[in-house]
Protein backbone atom coordinates (compact mmCIF):
# COMPACT_ATOMS: atom_id res chain seq x y z
CA UNK A 1 0.00 0.00 0.00
CA UNK A 2 1.39 3.39 -0.96
CA UNK A 3 0.82 6.56 1.02
CA UNK A 4 2.15 10.11 1.02
CA UNK A 5 3.18 12.02 4.12
CA UNK A 6 1.61 15.40 4.75
CA UNK A 7 3.70 18.41 5.89
CA UNK A 8 2.26 17.87 9.37
CA UNK A 9 3.77 14.39 9.41
CA UNK A 10 0.57 12.37 9.03
CA UNK A 11 0.52 9.56 6.49
CA UNK A 12 -2.28 10.28 4.03
CA UNK A 13 -3.53 8.79 0.78
CA UNK A 14 -1.65 10.10 -2.27
CA UNK A 15 -3.77 12.72 -4.03
CA UNK A 16 -3.92 12.84 -7.86
CA UNK A 17 -1.41 15.26 -9.34
CA UNK A 18 0.48 15.76 -6.07
CA UNK A 19 4.25 16.20 -6.03
CA UNK A 20 4.46 17.11 -9.71
CA UNK A 21 7.63 18.44 -11.35
CA UNK A 22 9.96 16.61 -9.00
CA UNK A 23 13.49 15.72 -10.00
CA UNK A 24 14.37 12.33 -11.41
CA UNK A 25 16.20 11.65 -8.16
CA UNK A 26 14.73 8.87 -6.03
CA UNK A 27 15.78 8.38 -2.41
CA UNK A 28 14.84 4.99 -0.96
CA UNK A 29 15.22 4.03 2.71
CA UNK A 30 14.05 1.06 4.76
CA UNK A 31 14.85 -0.89 7.90
CA UNK A 32 16.87 -4.08 7.44
CA UNK A 33 14.56 -6.89 6.36
CA UNK A 34 11.93 -4.73 4.67
CA UNK A 35 12.96 -5.84 1.18
CA UNK A 36 14.52 -2.61 -0.07
CA UNK A 37 17.38 -4.23 -1.99
CA UNK A 38 15.05 -6.62 -3.81
CA UNK A 39 12.69 -3.80 -4.75
CA UNK A 40 15.51 -1.58 -5.96
CA UNK A 41 16.76 -4.43 -8.14
CA UNK A 42 13.27 -4.81 -9.57
CA UNK A 43 13.18 -1.10 -10.42
CA UNK A 44 16.48 -1.29 -12.28
CA UNK A 45 15.06 -4.17 -14.31
CA UNK A 46 11.81 -2.31 -15.02
CA UNK A 47 13.49 0.97 -15.99
CA UNK A 48 16.67 0.50 -18.10
CA UNK A 49 17.22 4.29 -18.06
CA UNK A 50 17.35 4.30 -14.25
CA UNK A 51 20.84 4.38 -12.75
CA UNK A 52 21.82 3.15 -9.29
CA UNK A 53 23.96 5.33 -7.07
CA UNK A 54 26.82 3.31 -5.64
CA UNK A 55 27.76 4.44 -2.14
CA UNK A 56 31.25 4.70 -0.69
CA UNK A 57 32.03 2.92 2.55
CA UNK A 58 34.95 2.30 4.86
CA UNK A 59 33.75 -1.15 5.92
CA UNK A 60 35.31 -4.30 4.50
CA UNK A 61 33.60 -6.13 1.62
CA UNK A 62 31.23 -8.93 2.64
CA UNK A 63 30.92 -12.23 0.84
CA UNK A 64 31.00 -11.72 -2.93
CA UNK A 65 30.72 -7.91 -2.82
CA UNK A 66 32.81 -6.17 -5.46
CA UNK A 67 34.38 -2.72 -5.45
CA UNK A 68 32.58 -0.44 -7.87
CA UNK A 69 29.60 -2.77 -8.09
CA UNK A 70 28.16 -3.07 -4.59
CA UNK A 71 30.12 -0.23 -2.99
CA UNK A 72 33.21 1.82 -3.54
CA UNK A 73 35.44 0.64 -0.69
CA UNK A 74 37.82 3.31 0.62
CA UNK A 75 39.89 3.91 3.73
CA UNK A 76 38.63 5.96 6.69
CA UNK A 77 41.40 8.47 6.00
CA UNK A 78 40.29 8.95 2.39
CA UNK A 79 36.68 9.29 3.47
CA UNK A 80 37.51 11.91 6.08
CA UNK A 81 39.59 13.87 3.59
CA UNK A 82 36.56 14.05 1.28
CA UNK A 83 34.45 15.26 4.20
CA UNK A 84 36.86 18.17 4.61
CA UNK A 85 36.57 18.95 0.89
CA UNK A 86 32.75 18.82 1.05
CA UNK A 87 32.62 16.15 -1.65
CA UNK A 88 29.74 14.15 -0.16
CA UNK A 89 26.11 14.87 -1.00
CA UNK A 90 25.35 12.91 2.16
CA UNK A 91 27.36 10.88 4.62
CA UNK A 92 26.97 9.17 7.97
CA UNK A 93 28.85 6.99 10.40
CA UNK A 94 26.90 3.79 11.00
CA UNK A 95 28.08 0.96 13.26
CA UNK A 96 31.63 2.39 13.31
CA UNK A 97 31.86 2.65 9.52
CA UNK A 98 31.44 5.62 7.21
CA UNK A 99 28.97 5.61 4.31
CA UNK A 100 28.54 8.39 1.77
CA UNK A 101 27.23 9.41 -1.65
CA UNK A 102 29.44 11.36 -4.01
CA UNK A 103 28.08 14.81 -4.88
CA UNK A 104 29.85 14.66 -8.25
CA UNK A 105 28.18 11.33 -9.06
CA UNK A 106 24.69 12.78 -8.50
CA UNK A 107 25.48 15.98 -10.41
CA UNK A 108 26.82 14.05 -13.39
CA UNK A 109 23.64 12.00 -13.76
CA UNK A 110 21.16 14.80 -13.17
CA UNK A 111 22.93 17.14 -15.60
CA UNK A 112 22.45 14.43 -18.23
CA UNK A 113 18.77 14.09 -17.21
CA UNK A 114 19.38 10.49 -16.18
CA UNK A 115 17.01 9.36 -13.38
CA UNK A 116 18.97 8.13 -10.38
CA UNK A 117 18.08 5.77 -7.54
CA UNK A 118 19.71 6.28 -4.14
CA UNK A 119 19.53 3.49 -1.55
CA UNK A 120 20.41 5.28 1.69
CA UNK A 121 19.45 5.43 5.35
CA UNK A 122 17.30 8.03 7.10
CA UNK A 123 20.27 10.23 8.02
CA UNK A 124 21.36 10.33 4.40
CA UNK A 125 17.83 10.94 3.13
CA UNK A 126 17.53 14.00 5.35
CA UNK A 127 20.76 15.42 3.92
CA UNK A 128 19.72 14.69 0.33
CA UNK A 129 16.36 16.41 0.81
CA UNK A 130 18.20 19.49 2.04
CA UNK A 131 20.63 19.50 -0.89
CA UNK A 132 18.09 18.42 -3.51
CA UNK A 133 14.62 19.63 -2.41
CA UNK A 134 12.93 18.15 -5.48
CA UNK A 135 14.12 14.62 -4.75
CA UNK A 136 11.36 12.01 -4.45
CA UNK A 137 11.61 10.12 -1.16
CA UNK A 138 10.29 6.61 -0.57
CA UNK A 139 10.28 4.52 2.59
CA UNK A 140 9.90 0.74 2.31
CA UNK A 141 8.45 -0.90 5.40
CA UNK A 142 7.38 -4.36 6.50
CA UNK A 143 3.75 -4.91 7.55
CA UNK A 144 4.77 -5.09 11.22
CA UNK A 145 7.77 -5.35 13.53
CA UNK A 146 6.98 -9.05 14.04
CA UNK A 147 7.20 -9.66 10.28
CA UNK A 148 10.41 -7.65 10.15
CA UNK A 149 11.97 -9.75 12.92
CA UNK A 150 10.86 -12.98 11.22
CA UNK A 151 12.51 -11.90 7.97
CA UNK A 152 15.76 -11.01 9.73
CA UNK A 153 15.85 -14.38 11.45
CA UNK A 154 15.02 -16.22 8.23
CA UNK A 155 18.10 -14.72 6.56
CA UNK A 156 20.26 -16.57 9.08
CA UNK A 157 23.14 -14.13 8.77
CA UNK A 158 22.89 -12.21 12.05
CA UNK A 159 23.29 -13.05 15.73
CA UNK A 160 20.48 -12.37 18.21
CA UNK A 161 22.35 -9.28 19.37
CA UNK A 162 22.64 -7.91 15.83
CA UNK A 163 18.97 -8.62 15.14
CA UNK A 164 18.00 -6.80 18.35
CA UNK A 165 20.07 -3.80 17.28
CA UNK A 166 18.52 -3.81 13.80
CA UNK A 167 15.03 -3.85 15.30
CA UNK A 168 15.92 -0.94 17.59
CA UNK A 169 17.21 0.98 14.57
CA UNK A 170 14.03 0.13 12.65
CA UNK A 171 11.86 1.58 15.41
CA UNK A 172 13.84 4.83 15.28
CA UNK A 173 13.71 4.97 11.48
CA UNK A 174 9.95 4.50 11.46
CA UNK A 175 9.66 7.61 13.64
CA UNK A 176 11.11 9.56 10.70
CA UNK A 177 8.32 8.65 8.29
CA UNK A 178 7.24 12.34 7.97
CA UNK A 179 10.47 12.89 6.02
CA UNK A 180 9.16 10.66 3.21
CA UNK A 181 6.62 11.54 0.55
CA UNK A 182 5.75 7.90 -0.14
CA UNK A 183 5.52 4.89 2.17
CA UNK A 184 5.28 1.43 0.60
CA UNK A 185 4.29 -1.50 2.80
CA UNK A 186 6.09 -4.53 1.39
CA UNK A 187 3.62 -7.25 2.31
CA UNK A 188 3.56 -8.85 -1.14
CA UNK A 189 6.64 -8.24 -3.28
CA UNK A 190 4.89 -8.01 -6.67
CA UNK A 191 2.33 -5.52 -5.34
CA UNK A 192 5.02 -3.39 -3.70
CA UNK A 193 7.06 -3.45 -6.92
CA UNK A 194 4.08 -2.25 -8.95
CA UNK A 195 3.47 0.59 -6.51
CA UNK A 196 7.10 1.64 -6.48
CA UNK A 197 7.28 1.37 -10.27
CA UNK A 198 4.25 3.65 -10.65
CA UNK A 199 5.97 6.33 -8.56
CA UNK A 200 9.18 6.13 -10.56
CA UNK A 201 7.27 6.20 -13.85
CA UNK A 202 5.46 9.36 -12.75
CA UNK A 203 8.52 11.33 -11.63
CA UNK A 204 11.48 9.95 -13.59
CA UNK A 205 11.33 12.73 -16.17
CA UNK A 206 11.64 15.58 -13.70
CA UNK A 207 14.46 18.12 -13.51
CA UNK A 208 16.23 19.60 -10.50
Amino acid sequence: MTHACSPEGQVTQQSPGALTHRAGLFVVSAPSGAGKTTLCTRMLEMFPELSYSISHTTRAPRGSEQDGVDYFFITPEAFQERIKKDEWAEWAKVHDNYYGTSRAFITEHLEKANPLLLDIDVQGARQIRKAYPRAVTLFINAPSMDVLEARLRKRGTDTDAVIARRLENAAREINDLPLYQHVIINDHLDTAAREMGAIIEKFKGGTV
